[in-house]
C-alpha cells in the first residue's frame, strides 16, 4: 500500500488530495483546502489577490503561499493518515505567476532551519516582494515589443504555442526589467509558482516542466526547451535566471530535512510540479484525444489532449505541453466564477436561487444577450471591463442569470472550434460543475453529453496521479496513463447531463448572433 500526495496552489486557495493505491484499489483518503482570504486575513487579499489602485496590476504574496504550504503540510501530518506510507508528492499551481529570488533566497532554499518558519527564513529573499499572477493585464506595451522583435504573432504562436499574451510570464519579466532594472539585476532566479513551491519542498532549485514552461512565451514547444531568441527579446541574460526544463515525470529529489524534522514527514520523492491546466488534463482523465474538459473556476477553461500541436491561427487559444509528453489545447476566459458571483450577488441570490432562475427562463433567453466582461477579458481581447446587454432589462434577475451563463458557454463553444475536436463528451470540473442547471446549459450549447466527477479539484487530483506515475517510472515499473487515471479520474456514469434537442437548435442559431454581438470593436471576424 502506498500514499501519493497532490497539492494545488490556485488563485484563491491551497488544496491537497492524498490517494491510496493498494493493488487494483485506488481511493482518495484525504482532501483539504485553505482559502487564502479566510486562512490568512492579515494579507488583505480578495479572492486571493492583493488590492491594487491600477486594476490592470494583479499580484499576490509569495510569503502567503509559503505560510499556506507550511500550514497544509502540518495539517496533512496531523490528519491521521499513515505518514510513513507516503512515497511521492507533486503539485499544481496557477500558471503564469512568477516569483523573483535573490542569490540569498536561492541559497536559503537548500538549508532551512527546522526550528523556524519558512516565511521567517525567506523574509528578505525576494528581489520582487510581490508575485504578478495570471490576471495581470499591465504588459500590453511589452507584448507588442516582444512580438515585433520575434517577427509577429504568427511566428511566436507557431514556435511557443501562443501569441504574446499580457498575462504570460515573458512580458511580465520584461516589464520588471524595464521598470526596475536594479531589482532585475539582483534577481538570481525567476521561478513560476510551481517550481518555486517545488523548490521549497525539495530544498533544492527545482526545474520547470514543459506544461508550465510553455505558458511563458519563452519555450520552444517542439524542443521543450528555452527559445534563445525569445529570451533575448524579453530581457538581458534571462537564460541565467530561469530554471532548466525537465520532463513532467522527473523526480527532483526527496522532501527536504526541514519537513522531516519539523513535521515528521518521510523522505518521500518530490516530483516536478506543473501548471493547473496540465494537471487538470490528467485529473479529468483526458489522456486520449477525442474529448474535452471544461473547468468552471476562477477562470473558465476548455481544454483537451493533442497528439500533435495544432496552433490557433485566430490567436485566442493556446497549446501547452502535456504531462503525457504530448500537447494540450486550451482556451481561457478570465471572467469565470467571479462574473457568475457578480450577477448572483447583484440580485441577492444564493446558489439555490441562481439555479432556480436558470430553470425559470427558456433556453436562448428570448434572444436577450449579455457580455460577461466584469473584468478585462482574455478571450476575446477586451482591455477595459464592459458589460453590454441586448434587449435585456438590468432589473430582471432571472433573465440576467441565464444571460451570464449562456454568454460564458457560447463563448467557450465558439472559441474552442480551433482545436478541431468533434465534441461528443465533455468532462466538467471546477466549483460550478456541481450545479447541474449550469451543466444543462453547457450540454445544450455544445450539443454534447456532460459528465461530473466525484473529485471536484481536478488539478489537485492530477498532481497526485502525476506523483504516482512518476514514482512508478522511477522504480522501473512504468504504467500507461490509461491505467493511472482508471478508477479515480473517470467521470461518474450516473451524472450524465444530456442535451435537449430543441435547445440545441436554439443555440445553433444564437451562437452566431452572440459571436457578432460579443466581437470587440474593431476586431476581425471569427
Amino acid at each position: 500500500m502506498a500514499l501519493y500526495v497532490g497539492l494545488d496552489c490556485s488563485t484563491q486557495s491551497l488544496a491537497s488530495i492524498v490517494i491510496r493505491v493498494d493493488g487494483a484499489r485506488r481511493e482518495v483518503v484525504f482532501a483539504y483546502a485553505l482559502t487564502f482570504d479566510e486562512a490568512f486575513p492579515e494579507y488583505g487579499t480578495h479572492h486571493g489577490v492583493l488590492p491594487s489602485v491600477d486594476p490592470r496590476v494583479q499580484a499576490s504574496s509569495p510569503r502567503m503561499w509559503l505560510e499556506a504550504l507550511e500550514r497544509m503540510m502540518a495539517a496533512i501530518a496531523r490528519s491521521g493518515i499513515e505518514l510513513s506510507d507516503v512515497v511521492a508528492i507533486s503539485g499544481s499551481a496557477q500558471q503564469h505567476g512568477s516569483v523573483y529570488l535573490t542569490a540569498r533566497g536561492v541559497a536559503r532554499c537548500s538549508g532551512f532551519d527546522a526550528s523556524r518558519s519558512l516565511a521567517e527564513q525567506l523574509e528578505d529573499a525576494f528581489a520582487r516582494p510581490l508575485a504578478p499572477i495570471w490576471m495581470d493585464t499591465s504588459t500590453r506595451e511589452e507584448c507588442a515589443e516582444i512580438s515585433a522583435a520575434l517577427g509577429g504573432a504568427g511566428r511566436v504562436a507557431a514556435r511557443t504555442g501562443s501569441r504574446v499574451f499580457e498575462r504570460f510570464t515573458g512580458p511580465q519579466i520584461r516589464r520588471f526589467f524595464k521598470r526596475d532594472p536594479a531589482g532585475y539585476e539582483t534577481t538570481a532566479r525567476i521561478h513560476l509558482v510551481s517550481s518555486f513551491l517545488a523548490s521549497i519542498l525539495a530544498g533544492a532549485d527545482a526545474p520547470l516542466d514543459p506544461g508550465d514552461a510553455s505558458g511563458m512565451n519563452l519555450m520552444d514547444l517542439a524542443r521543450a526547451d528555452w527559445w534563445p531568441e525569445a529570451l533575448d527579446a524579453t530581457a538581458p541574460r534571462l537564460a541565467d535566471r530561469l530554471p532548466v526544463i525537465r520532463p513532467s515525470a522527473t523526480v527532483i529529489g526527496t522532501l527536504a530535512p526541514y519537513w522531516r524534522k519539523r513535521y515528521g514527514w518521510p523522505a518521500a520523492a518530490v516530483v516536478a510540479w506543473s501548471g493547473d491546466n496540465p494537471c487538470s488534463l490528467i485529473g479529468t482523465g483526458l489522456v486520449e484525444e477525442g474529448r474535452l474538459a471544461v473547468s468552471l473556476g476562477t477562470s473558465d477553461t476548455v481544454f483537451g489532449l493533442m497528439r500533435e500541436p495544432r496552433v490557433d491561427t485566430g490567436g485566442t487559444g493556446h497549446v501547452f505541453g502535456a504531462p503525457t509528453g504530448e500537447f494540450m489545447g486550451l482556451t481561457c476566459f478570465r471572467n469565470g466564477s467571479l462574473a457568475r458571483e457578480r450577477v448572483r450577488d447583484a440580485y441577492g441570490y444564493d446558489w439555490a436561487r441562481f439555479s432556480e432562475a436558470l430553470r425559470s427562463t427558456p433556453p436562448g433567453n428570448q434572444g436577450r444577450l449579455m457580455t460577461p466582461w466584469f473584468e478585462p477579458e482574455i478571450t476575446p481581447d477586451v482591455s477595459t471591463p464592459i458589460v453590454r446587454r441586448l434587449d435585456l432589462d438590468p432589473a430582471d434577475g432571472p433573465a440576467n442569470v441565464r444571460a451570464i451563463v449562456e454568454a460564458q458557454m457560447m463563448a467557450m463553444a465558439n472559441h474552442s472550434r480551433w482545436m478541431g475536436v468533434d465534441v461528443q463528451v465533455i468532462h466538467a470540473t471546477g466549483g460550478a460543475s456541481t450545479n447541474r442547471d449550469v451543466l444543462q446549459v453547457m450540454a445544450d450549447v455544445f450539443g454534447a453529453d456532460v459528465y461530473q466527477f466525484s473529485v471536484e479539484n481536478a488539478a489537485c487530483l492530477g498532481a497526485a496521479l502525476r506523483a504516482w506515475h512518476a514514482h512508478e517510472a522511477a522504480c522501473g515499473r512504468p504504467r500507461p496513463w490509461t491505467d493511472i487515471v482508471r478508477g479515480l479520474a473517470e467521470p461518474v456514469t450516473e451524472s450524465r447531463v444530456s442535451p435537449d434537442t430543441a435547445a440545441m437548435r436554439v443555440y445553433a442559431e444564437l451562437r452566431t448572433r452572440y459571436a457578432d454581438f460579443a466581437r470587440p470593436s474593431g476586431a476581425p471576424g471569427n
